[in-house]
């Protein structure tokens, strides 16, 4: 497959899944909102802007207009998210009444899934 369309196809699957992860920050708050660390203040607020710019970055990463920035603007996303990862890790991958995984998951989520997606959108940028 030529780069060119192998990027178009990788790129609209991620801006896909981007939009759809957006969405679900407002249809599931319940979920998103016990992994914002504790010492961060205004949680619900953090999930409704962090939803909100998933959104947004993702319908922009469709455009060539404002690819570039929506890129970056997903980068710094995805680094911003680190810190909720490694709070769902110390509190040993398990939230009560909540999501509950395998300590393995959760570092393998941190360690290889978060740099995948952050070289993914790396790689569609242009």
């Amino acid at each position: 497959m030529e780069t060119v369309t192998l990027k178009k196809y990788l790129r609209a699957i991620l801006a896909g899944f981007m939009v759809i992860a957006g969405v679900n920050h407002f249809l599931q708050p319940e979920f998103y909102i016990p992994l914002i660390p504790d010492y961060l203040p205004f949680p619900g607020a953090i999930n409704s802007v962090s939803g909100s710019l998933e959104f947004l970055f993702g319908c922009l990463l469709i455009w060539e207009r404002y690819r570039l920035f929506a890129a970056y603007g997903l980068i710094a996303l995805l680094l911003l998210f680190i810190p909720s990862h490694t709070y769902f890790i110390s509190l040993g991958s398990c939230i009560p009444q909540g999501l509950c995984t395998a300590a393995w998951v959760s570092w393998t989520r941190l360690i290889l899934v978060h740099p995948l997606l952050l070289f993914w959108v790396w790689y569609v940028r242009e």
